[in-house]
Protein backbone atom coordinates (compact mmCIF):
# COMPACT_ATOMS: atom_id res chain seq x y z
CA UNK A 1 0.00 0.00 0.00
CA UNK A 2 1.03 3.60 -0.48
CA UNK A 3 1.20 4.90 3.11
CA UNK A 4 -0.32 2.92 5.99
CA UNK A 5 -1.54 6.03 7.80
CA UNK A 6 -2.34 8.13 4.74
CA UNK A 7 -6.09 7.89 5.13
CA UNK A 8 -5.72 9.21 8.68
CA UNK A 9 -3.31 12.03 7.83
CA UNK A 10 -4.85 13.51 4.69
CA UNK A 11 -8.34 14.73 3.95
CA UNK A 12 -10.02 14.17 0.62
CA UNK A 13 -9.35 17.08 -1.72
CA UNK A 14 -10.37 17.64 -5.32
CA UNK A 15 -8.76 20.10 -7.73
CA UNK A 16 -10.37 23.49 -7.91
CA UNK A 17 -12.69 24.38 -10.77
CA UNK A 18 -12.49 27.51 -12.84
CA UNK A 19 -14.79 30.24 -11.46
CA UNK A 20 -18.34 30.02 -12.80
CA UNK A 21 -18.23 33.61 -14.07
CA UNK A 22 -15.18 32.73 -16.16
CA UNK A 23 -16.11 29.30 -17.48
CA UNK A 24 -19.58 30.35 -18.62
CA UNK A 25 -17.87 32.56 -21.22
CA UNK A 26 -16.29 29.67 -23.12
CA UNK A 27 -16.55 25.95 -23.90
CA UNK A 28 -13.28 24.85 -22.31
CA UNK A 29 -13.03 22.16 -19.64
CA UNK A 30 -13.64 23.65 -16.22
CA UNK A 31 -11.51 21.39 -13.98
CA UNK A 32 -8.09 22.77 -13.07
CA UNK A 33 -5.08 20.45 -12.65
CA UNK A 34 -3.92 19.45 -9.18
CA UNK A 35 -0.22 19.81 -8.27
CA UNK A 36 1.53 16.44 -8.32
CA UNK A 37 2.58 16.59 -4.67
CA UNK A 38 -1.03 17.14 -3.62
CA UNK A 39 -2.14 14.34 -5.90
CA UNK A 40 0.40 11.98 -4.30
CA UNK A 41 -1.12 12.84 -0.93
CA UNK A 42 -4.51 11.81 -2.30
CA UNK A 43 -3.10 8.52 -3.58
CA UNK A 44 -1.62 7.96 -0.10
CA UNK A 45 -5.20 7.83 1.27
CA UNK A 46 -5.72 4.45 -0.44
CA UNK A 47 -5.97 1.94 2.42
CA UNK A 48 -4.65 -1.56 2.84
CA UNK A 49 -8.28 -2.61 3.03
CA UNK A 50 -7.77 -6.32 2.37
CA UNK A 51 -10.60 -6.62 -0.15
CA UNK A 52 -10.51 -3.68 -2.61
CA UNK A 53 -14.20 -3.35 -3.39
CA UNK A 54 -13.28 -0.41 -5.65
CA UNK A 55 -12.41 -2.76 -8.51
CA UNK A 56 -14.93 -5.57 -8.04
CA UNK A 57 -17.16 -4.48 -10.93
CA UNK A 58 -20.37 -6.21 -9.83
CA UNK A 59 -24.05 -5.33 -10.07
CA UNK A 60 -25.92 -5.60 -6.76
CA UNK A 61 -29.68 -5.06 -6.95
CA UNK A 62 -29.16 -3.27 -10.24
CA UNK A 63 -26.55 -0.86 -8.85
CA UNK A 64 -22.83 -0.89 -9.68
CA UNK A 65 -20.42 -1.97 -6.98
CA UNK A 66 -16.91 -0.96 -7.91
CA UNK A 67 -15.33 -0.43 -11.31
CA UNK A 68 -16.82 -2.47 -14.18
CA UNK A 69 -13.37 -2.51 -15.80
CA UNK A 70 -11.80 -4.04 -12.66
CA UNK A 71 -9.17 -1.29 -12.69
CA UNK A 72 -6.23 -2.15 -10.43
CA UNK A 73 -6.79 0.97 -8.38
CA UNK A 74 -4.77 0.21 -5.21
CA UNK A 75 -1.78 -0.77 -7.35
CA UNK A 76 -1.56 2.41 -9.38
CA UNK A 77 -2.31 4.52 -6.31
CA UNK A 78 0.73 3.06 -4.58
CA UNK A 79 2.92 3.49 -7.66
CA UNK A 80 1.97 7.15 -8.02
CA UNK A 81 2.69 7.75 -4.34
CA UNK A 82 6.16 6.25 -4.91
CA UNK A 83 6.63 8.47 -7.98
CA UNK A 84 6.59 5.49 -10.35
CA UNK A 85 4.26 7.12 -12.86
CA UNK A 86 5.09 5.00 -15.90
CA UNK A 87 4.63 1.79 -13.93
CA UNK A 88 1.29 3.15 -12.74
CA UNK A 89 0.36 3.88 -16.36
CA UNK A 90 1.12 0.28 -17.32
CA UNK A 91 -1.23 -0.95 -14.56
CA UNK A 92 -3.94 1.45 -15.69
CA UNK A 93 -3.74 0.37 -19.33
CA UNK A 94 -4.01 -3.30 -18.40
CA UNK A 95 -7.74 -2.83 -17.87
CA UNK A 96 -8.74 0.51 -19.40
CA UNK A 97 -8.22 1.49 -23.03
CA UNK A 98 -9.30 5.10 -22.57
CA UNK A 99 -8.69 6.44 -19.06
CA UNK A 100 -8.73 10.00 -20.42
CA UNK A 101 -12.46 9.48 -21.10
CA UNK A 102 -13.45 7.69 -17.91
CA UNK A 103 -11.29 10.05 -15.84
CA UNK A 104 -13.43 12.91 -17.10
CA UNK A 105 -17.00 11.65 -17.51
CA UNK A 106 -17.40 8.45 -15.47
CA UNK A 107 -19.48 8.97 -12.29
CA UNK A 108 -16.89 6.81 -10.51
CA UNK A 109 -18.70 3.78 -9.04
CA UNK A 110 -15.23 2.86 -7.78
CA UNK A 111 -15.40 5.76 -5.32
CA UNK A 112 -18.86 4.68 -4.20
CA UNK A 113 -17.31 1.36 -3.12
CA UNK A 114 -14.07 2.73 -1.64
CA UNK A 115 -13.48 1.42 1.88
CA UNK A 116 -12.49 4.93 2.98
CA UNK A 117 -16.04 5.94 2.18
CA UNK A 118 -17.63 3.59 4.71
CA UNK A 119 -17.48 6.19 7.44
CA UNK A 120 -15.69 9.05 5.73
CA UNK A 121 -14.86 10.36 2.27
CA UNK A 122 -13.54 8.06 -0.48
CA UNK A 123 -10.22 8.30 -2.27
CA UNK A 124 -10.27 10.67 -5.27
CA UNK A 125 -9.80 7.76 -7.69
CA UNK A 126 -11.29 9.46 -10.74
CA UNK A 127 -9.09 12.55 -10.49
CA UNK A 128 -5.96 10.47 -9.92
CA UNK A 129 -6.76 8.39 -13.01
CA UNK A 130 -7.33 11.46 -15.16
CA UNK A 131 -4.13 13.16 -13.99
CA UNK A 132 -2.11 10.01 -14.66
CA UNK A 133 -3.22 9.64 -18.28
CA UNK A 134 -2.95 13.38 -18.99
CA UNK A 135 0.61 13.36 -17.66
CA UNK A 136 1.37 10.34 -19.85
CA UNK A 137 0.31 12.21 -22.98
CA UNK A 138 2.20 15.35 -21.91
CA UNK A 139 5.38 13.35 -21.33
CA UNK A 140 5.00 11.49 -24.67
CA UNK A 141 4.75 8.14 -22.94
CA UNK A 142 1.77 7.30 -25.14
CA UNK A 143 3.05 6.23 -28.55
CA UNK A 144 1.49 4.16 -31.37
CA UNK A 145 1.63 0.41 -30.71
CA UNK A 146 1.79 -1.48 -33.99
CA UNK A 147 0.88 -5.19 -34.03
CA UNK A 148 3.90 -7.39 -34.68
CA UNK A 149 1.98 -9.36 -37.34
CA UNK A 150 -1.39 -9.47 -39.05
CA UNK A 151 -3.65 -12.52 -38.86
CA UNK A 152 -5.31 -11.99 -42.21
CA UNK A 153 -8.73 -11.80 -40.51
CA UNK A 154 -10.96 -8.78 -41.12
CA UNK A 155 -13.51 -7.38 -38.67
CA UNK A 156 -16.14 -4.70 -39.20
CA UNK A 157 -17.14 -2.70 -36.12
CA UNK A 158 -20.39 -0.77 -36.52
CA UNK A 159 -20.45 2.28 -34.25
CA UNK A 160 -17.53 4.37 -33.04
CA UNK A 161 -18.56 5.15 -29.49
CA UNK A 162 -16.59 3.89 -26.48
CA UNK A 163 -17.70 0.27 -26.96
CA UNK A 164 -16.79 0.23 -30.65
CA UNK A 165 -13.46 1.94 -30.10
CA UNK A 166 -12.49 -0.39 -27.23
CA UNK A 167 -13.42 -3.43 -29.31
CA UNK A 168 -11.48 -2.14 -32.32
CA UNK A 169 -8.43 -1.37 -30.18
CA UNK A 170 -8.33 -4.82 -28.61
CA UNK A 171 -8.80 -6.69 -31.89
CA UNK A 172 -6.30 -4.52 -33.74
CA UNK A 173 -3.63 -5.21 -31.14
CA UNK A 174 -4.13 -8.93 -31.76
CA UNK A 175 -3.35 -8.40 -35.41
CA UNK A 176 -6.84 -8.48 -36.92
CA UNK A 177 -7.60 -5.83 -39.55
CA UNK A 178 -10.40 -3.65 -38.18
CA UNK A 179 -12.66 -1.18 -39.98
CA UNK A 180 -14.98 1.02 -37.91
CA UNK A 181 -18.13 2.40 -39.54
CA UNK A 182 -19.76 5.59 -38.25
CA UNK A 183 -22.83 7.35 -39.69
CA UNK A 184 -21.87 10.78 -38.35
CA UNK A 185 -19.25 13.07 -39.87
CA UNK A 186 -16.80 12.43 -37.03
CA UNK A 187 -15.62 9.38 -35.13
CA UNK A 188 -16.42 9.10 -31.43
CA UNK A 189 -20.17 8.54 -31.12
CA UNK A 190 -21.34 9.57 -27.65
CA UNK A 191 -17.84 10.82 -26.81
CA UNK A 192 -17.86 13.27 -29.71
CA UNK A 193 -21.46 14.46 -29.92
CA UNK A 194 -23.21 13.28 -26.76
CA UNK A 195 -21.00 14.95 -24.15
CA UNK A 196 -20.38 18.73 -24.24
CA UNK A 197 -16.89 20.09 -24.73
CA UNK A 198 -16.64 21.59 -21.22
CA UNK A 199 -16.89 18.06 -19.78
CA UNK A 200 -14.83 16.26 -22.43
CA UNK A 201 -12.71 18.37 -24.74
CA UNK A 202 -13.03 17.10 -28.30
CA UNK A 203 -9.30 17.50 -28.78
CA UNK A 204 -8.89 14.78 -26.14
CA UNK A 205 -11.22 12.50 -28.12
CA UNK A 206 -9.56 13.26 -31.46
CA UNK A 207 -6.11 12.66 -29.98
CA UNK A 208 -7.06 9.07 -29.13
CA UNK A 209 -8.77 8.50 -32.49
CA UNK A 210 -5.67 9.72 -34.32
CA UNK A 211 -3.57 7.32 -32.25
CA UNK A 212 -5.84 4.38 -33.09
CA UNK A 213 -5.62 5.28 -36.79
CA UNK A 214 -1.82 5.36 -36.60
CA UNK A 215 -1.98 1.89 -35.08
CA UNK A 216 -3.79 0.58 -38.14
CA UNK A 217 -7.53 0.90 -37.49
CA UNK A 218 -9.49 2.12 -40.51
CA UNK A 219 -12.29 4.60 -39.88
CA UNK A 220 -15.18 5.20 -42.29
CA UNK A 221 -17.52 8.13 -41.58
CA UNK A 222 -20.75 9.33 -43.24
CA UNK A 223 -21.75 5.68 -43.63
CA UNK A 224 -24.85 4.22 -42.01
CA UNK A 225 -24.76 0.44 -42.19
CA UNK A 226 -28.07 -0.88 -43.46
CA UNK A 227 -28.73 2.29 -45.44
CA UNK A 228 -25.54 3.53 -47.11
CA UNK A 229 -23.95 0.10 -47.19
CA UNK A 230 -25.96 -3.17 -47.14
CA UNK A 231 -25.42 -5.79 -44.47
CA UNK A 232 -24.69 -8.29 -47.23
CA UNK A 233 -21.58 -6.34 -48.23
CA UNK A 234 -20.17 -6.57 -44.69
CA UNK A 235 -20.97 -10.28 -44.52
CA UNK A 236 -19.10 -10.78 -47.78
CA UNK A 237 -16.05 -8.64 -47.01
CA UNK A 238 -15.44 -9.40 -43.33
CA UNK A 239 -14.83 -12.51 -41.25
CA UNK A 240 -16.78 -11.11 -38.29
CA UNK A 241 -19.06 -8.16 -37.58
CA UNK A 242 -19.46 -6.43 -34.21
CA UNK A 243 -22.45 -4.17 -33.64
CA UNK A 244 -21.60 -1.45 -31.14
CA UNK A 245 -24.15 1.24 -31.90
CA UNK A 246 -25.81 3.24 -29.16
CA UNK A 247 -29.22 3.18 -27.52
CA UNK A 248 -30.10 6.32 -29.42
CA UNK A 249 -33.90 6.07 -29.59
CA UNK A 250 -34.97 8.91 -27.25
CA UNK A 251 -37.91 8.67 -24.88
CA UNK A 252 -40.56 11.10 -26.11
CA UNK A 253 -43.08 13.21 -24.22
CA UNK A 254 -46.64 12.44 -25.33
CA UNK A 255 -48.47 15.59 -24.29
CA UNK A 256 -50.46 18.26 -26.08
CA UNK A 257 -48.13 20.74 -27.77
CA UNK A 258 -45.21 18.33 -28.26
CA UNK A 259 -44.91 19.31 -31.94
CA UNK A 260 -44.59 23.05 -31.30
CA UNK A 261 -41.55 24.88 -32.60
CA UNK A 262 -38.92 25.09 -29.86
CA UNK A 263 -39.51 21.62 -28.38
CA UNK A 264 -36.46 19.46 -29.09
CA UNK A 265 -34.82 16.27 -27.99
CA UNK A 266 -31.77 16.96 -25.83
CA UNK A 267 -29.40 15.16 -28.17
CA UNK A 268 -30.48 17.29 -31.13
CA UNK A 269 -29.61 20.34 -29.06
CA UNK A 270 -26.30 19.03 -27.73
CA UNK A 271 -25.08 17.56 -31.02
CA UNK A 272 -25.86 20.73 -32.96
CA UNK A 273 -23.99 22.79 -30.38
CA UNK A 274 -20.86 20.63 -30.51
CA UNK A 275 -20.98 20.36 -34.31
CA UNK A 276 -21.14 24.11 -34.73
CA UNK A 277 -18.42 24.61 -32.15
CA UNK A 278 -16.10 22.23 -34.02
CA UNK A 279 -16.99 23.59 -37.46
CA UNK A 280 -16.77 27.19 -36.20
CA UNK A 281 -20.13 28.06 -37.69
CA UNK A 282 -23.05 29.96 -36.14
CA UNK A 283 -25.59 27.91 -34.23
CA UNK A 284 -29.03 27.95 -35.93
CA UNK A 285 -31.44 30.15 -34.02
CA UNK A 286 -33.88 27.23 -33.73
CA UNK A 287 -31.30 25.41 -31.58
CA UNK A 288 -30.04 28.37 -29.57
CA UNK A 289 -31.07 29.13 -26.00
CA UNK A 290 -29.86 32.72 -26.11
CA UNK A 291 -32.29 35.11 -24.34
CA UNK A 292 -34.77 32.24 -23.94
CA UNK A 293 -36.56 30.79 -20.94
CA UNK A 294 -35.40 27.16 -21.07
CA UNK A 295 -37.12 24.16 -19.51
CA UNK A 296 -35.20 20.90 -19.38
CA UNK A 297 -37.43 17.87 -18.79
CA UNK A 298 -35.35 15.08 -17.32
CA UNK A 299 -32.90 14.78 -14.45
CA UNK A 300 -29.77 12.75 -15.43
CA UNK A 301 -26.43 13.70 -16.93
CA UNK A 302 -28.00 14.68 -20.26
CA UNK A 303 -30.33 17.09 -18.49
CA UNK A 304 -27.38 18.62 -16.65
CA UNK A 305 -25.54 19.04 -19.95
CA UNK A 306 -28.56 20.86 -21.37
CA UNK A 307 -28.51 23.22 -18.38
CA UNK A 308 -24.78 23.94 -18.74
CA UNK A 309 -25.07 24.43 -22.50
CA UNK A 310 -28.07 26.76 -22.17
CA UNK A 311 -26.21 28.89 -19.65
CA UNK A 312 -23.27 29.25 -22.03
CA UNK A 313 -25.64 30.31 -24.78
CA UNK A 314 -26.83 33.13 -22.53
CA UNK A 315 -30.35 31.94 -21.69
CA UNK A 316 -32.70 34.21 -19.74
CA UNK A 317 -33.60 31.46 -17.28
CA UNK A 318 -33.37 27.68 -16.98
CA UNK A 319 -35.28 25.16 -14.88
CA UNK A 320 -35.05 21.39 -14.83
CA UNK A 321 -37.99 19.07 -14.15
CA UNK A 322 -37.54 15.68 -12.52
CA UNK A 323 -40.45 13.25 -12.23
CA UNK A 324 -38.88 11.39 -9.31
CA UNK A 325 -38.51 12.61 -5.70
CA UNK A 326 -35.46 14.51 -4.53
CA UNK A 327 -32.68 12.07 -3.52
CA UNK A 328 -31.68 11.95 0.16
CA UNK A 329 -28.61 13.76 1.48
CA UNK A 330 -27.14 10.53 2.90
CA UNK A 331 -27.41 6.82 2.13
CA UNK A 332 -30.65 5.15 3.07
CA UNK A 333 -30.74 1.72 4.79
CA UNK A 334 -31.76 0.04 1.51
CA UNK A 335 -28.70 1.51 -0.23
CA UNK A 336 -25.75 0.30 1.85
CA UNK A 337 -22.06 0.56 1.10
CA UNK A 338 -20.50 -0.67 -1.22
CA UNK A 339 -23.39 -0.04 -3.61
CA UNK A 340 -23.41 3.09 -5.71
CA UNK A 341 -24.79 5.79 -3.34
CA UNK A 342 -28.17 7.11 -4.45
CA UNK A 343 -27.76 10.50 -2.79
CA UNK A 344 -28.24 14.10 -3.87
CA UNK A 345 -25.39 15.41 -5.99
CA UNK A 346 -24.81 18.88 -7.36
CA UNK A 347 -23.26 18.64 -10.82
CA UNK A 348 -21.58 21.43 -12.75
CA UNK A 349 -24.76 22.65 -14.49
CA UNK A 350 -26.71 22.97 -11.26
CA UNK A 351 -23.74 24.66 -9.57
CA UNK A 352 -23.53 27.21 -12.39
CA UNK A 353 -27.27 27.92 -12.42
CA UNK A 354 -27.33 28.31 -8.66
CA UNK A 355 -24.53 30.86 -8.73
CA UNK A 356 -26.09 32.74 -11.64
CA UNK A 357 -29.73 32.73 -10.51
CA UNK A 358 -29.43 32.10 -6.78
CA UNK A 359 -31.12 28.68 -6.66
CA UNK A 360 -30.81 25.11 -7.85
CA UNK A 361 -32.67 24.78 -11.19
CA UNK A 362 -34.07 21.34 -10.33
CA UNK A 363 -37.71 20.81 -9.36
CA UNK A 364 -38.72 17.34 -8.21
CA UNK A 365 -41.97 15.39 -8.49
CA UNK A 366 -43.12 17.56 -11.39
CA UNK A 367 -45.28 16.17 -14.19
CA UNK A 368 -45.72 18.03 -17.47
CA UNK A 369 -49.41 18.26 -18.43
CA UNK A 370 -49.21 20.18 -21.69
CA UNK A 371 -47.14 22.61 -23.74
CA UNK A 372 -48.82 25.74 -25.07
CA UNK A 373 -47.76 27.81 -28.07
CA UNK A 374 -48.38 31.28 -29.46
CA UNK A 375 -50.35 32.14 -32.58
CA UNK A 376 -47.29 31.33 -34.73
CA UNK A 377 -46.89 27.79 -33.47
CA UNK A 378 -43.94 28.55 -31.17
CA UNK A 379 -43.76 27.27 -27.62
CA UNK A 380 -44.51 29.95 -25.01
CA UNK A 381 -45.32 28.09 -21.78
CA UNK A 382 -45.37 24.71 -20.05
CA UNK A 383 -48.19 23.59 -17.71
CA UNK A 384 -47.25 21.27 -14.84
CA UNK A 385 -48.64 19.66 -11.71
CA UNK A 386 -46.86 18.27 -8.67
CA UNK A 387 -47.17 14.55 -7.91
CA UNK A 388 -46.83 12.08 -5.05
CA UNK A 389 -45.52 8.56 -5.58
CA UNK A 390 -47.93 6.08 -3.99
CA UNK A 391 -48.23 2.30 -4.12
CA UNK A 392 -51.14 0.82 -6.03
CA UNK A 393 -52.98 -2.38 -5.08
CA UNK A 394 -50.20 -4.43 -6.67
CA UNK A 395 -47.47 -2.73 -4.66
CA UNK A 396 -46.13 -0.66 -7.55
CA UNK A 397 -45.23 3.00 -7.05
CA UNK A 398 -47.41 5.21 -9.26
CA UNK A 399 -47.51 9.02 -9.68
CA UNK A 400 -50.63 10.68 -8.23
CA UNK A 401 -51.36 14.32 -9.01
CA UNK A 402 -51.70 16.75 -6.11
CA UNK A 403 -54.76 19.02 -6.59
CA UNK A 404 -54.05 22.73 -6.43
CA UNK A 405 -50.38 22.45 -7.44
CA UNK A 406 -50.88 23.35 -11.09
CA UNK A 407 -48.39 25.89 -12.42
CA UNK A 408 -47.60 27.67 -15.70
CA UNK A 409 -43.94 28.23 -16.62
CA UNK A 410 -42.73 30.60 -19.36
CA UNK A 411 -40.68 28.79 -22.00
CA UNK A 412 -39.36 29.41 -25.50
CA UNK A 413 -37.14 26.31 -25.47
CA UNK A 414 -38.16 22.91 -24.11
CA UNK A 415 -35.48 20.21 -24.13
CA UNK A 416 -36.49 16.58 -23.64
CA UNK A 417 -33.81 14.68 -21.69
CA UNK A 418 -35.80 11.72 -20.40
CA UNK A 419 -33.43 8.93 -21.36
CA UNK A 420 -33.43 6.43 -24.19
CA UNK A 421 -35.63 3.47 -25.09
CA UNK A 422 -33.06 1.42 -27.00
CA UNK A 423 -31.27 1.18 -30.35
CA UNK A 424 -32.73 2.44 -33.59
CA UNK A 425 -34.04 -0.13 -36.06
CA UNK A 426 -31.82 0.31 -39.12
CA UNK A 427 -28.74 -1.74 -38.22
CA UNK A 428 -30.44 -4.56 -36.32
CA UNK A 429 -33.09 -5.01 -38.99
CA UNK A 430 -30.46 -5.03 -41.73
CA UNK A 431 -28.67 -7.97 -40.11
CA UNK A 432 -31.80 -9.72 -38.89
CA UNK A 433 -30.67 -9.63 -35.27
CA UNK A 434 -33.25 -10.70 -32.71
CA UNK A 435 -34.31 -8.23 -29.98
CA UNK A 436 -34.87 -8.77 -26.30
CA UNK A 437 -37.94 -7.57 -24.37
CA UNK A 438 -36.42 -4.07 -24.09
CA UNK A 439 -35.79 -3.88 -27.88
CA UNK A 440 -32.02 -4.21 -27.46
CA UNK A 441 -29.94 -6.60 -29.53
CA UNK A 442 -30.40 -10.06 -28.05
CA UNK A 443 -26.90 -11.37 -27.36
CA UNK A 444 -25.73 -13.87 -24.77
CA UNK A 445 -24.36 -12.34 -21.57
CA UNK A 446 -20.59 -12.71 -21.55
CA UNK A 447 -20.58 -14.20 -25.06
CA UNK A 448 -22.07 -11.29 -27.06
CA UNK A 449 -23.21 -13.68 -29.80
CA UNK A 450 -26.44 -12.92 -31.67
CA UNK A 451 -28.71 -15.28 -33.57
CA UNK A 452 -26.68 -14.56 -36.73
CA UNK A 453 -23.38 -16.50 -36.95
CA UNK A 454 -20.38 -14.21 -36.98
CA UNK A 455 -22.38 -11.20 -35.81
CA UNK A 456 -21.75 -9.95 -32.27
CA UNK A 457 -23.37 -7.11 -30.29
CA UNK A 458 -22.10 -5.07 -27.35
CA UNK A 459 -22.38 -1.75 -25.58
CA UNK A 460 -25.58 0.25 -25.27
CA UNK A 461 -27.02 -1.57 -28.29
CA UNK A 462 -26.94 -4.77 -26.23
CA UNK A 463 -27.39 -3.64 -22.62
CA UNK A 464 -29.33 -0.41 -23.06
CA UNK A 465 -28.35 3.11 -22.09
CA UNK A 466 -25.47 2.96 -19.65
CA UNK A 467 -22.18 4.53 -18.58
CA UNK A 468 -19.03 5.02 -20.67
CA UNK A 469 -17.18 2.65 -18.35
CA UNK A 470 -19.70 -0.14 -19.01
CA UNK A 471 -19.40 0.51 -22.75
CA UNK A 472 -15.63 0.07 -22.62
CA UNK A 473 -16.06 -3.08 -20.55
CA UNK A 474 -18.48 -4.49 -23.12
CA UNK A 475 -16.17 -3.51 -25.97
CA UNK A 476 -13.30 -5.40 -24.39
CA UNK A 477 -15.55 -8.38 -23.67
CA UNK A 478 -16.92 -8.66 -27.20
CA UNK A 479 -13.41 -8.36 -28.62
CA UNK A 480 -12.37 -11.33 -26.48
CA UNK A 481 -15.21 -13.46 -27.84
CA UNK A 482 -14.74 -12.27 -31.43
CA UNK A 483 -11.02 -13.09 -31.22
CA UNK A 484 -11.90 -16.60 -30.05
CA UNK A 485 -14.41 -16.96 -32.91
CA UNK A 486 -11.70 -16.00 -35.40
CA UNK A 487 -9.47 -18.78 -34.09
CA UNK A 488 -7.19 -16.52 -32.13
CA UNK A 489 -4.90 -18.07 -29.56
CA UNK A 490 -4.76 -16.92 -25.97
CA UNK A 491 -7.30 -14.94 -23.97
CA UNK A 492 -7.56 -11.21 -24.48
CA UNK A 493 -7.43 -9.16 -21.27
Amino acid sequence: MAKPTGFLEYNRKLPEDRPVSERLRDWNEFHLPMPEEKLKEQSARCMDCGIPFCHTGLLVNGLAMGCPLNNLIPEWNELIYRDLWQDALDRLHKTNNFPEFTGRVCPAPCEGSCTCGMNGLPVTIKNIECTLIDKAFQEDWIVPRLPSLRTGKKVAVVGSGPAGLACADQLNQEGHSVTVYERADRIGGLLMYGIPNMKLDKGVVQRRIDLLAMEGIRFVTHTEVGRDIPAEVLHREYDAIVLCGGATQPRDLTVEGRSLEGVRFAMEFLKANTQNLLDNTPLPDALSARDKDVIVIGGGDTGTDCVGTSLRHGCRSVVQFELLPKPPEVRMPDNPWPQWPKVLKVDYGQEEARELYGEDPRHYCISTKKIVGDDRGRVKEVHTVEINWQKDDRGRFMPVEIPGTEKVWPAQRVLLAMGFLGPEDTVLQAFGVERDERSNAKALEGKYTTNIPGVFAAGDMRRGQSLVVWAIQEGRGVARECHRYLGGEGLLP
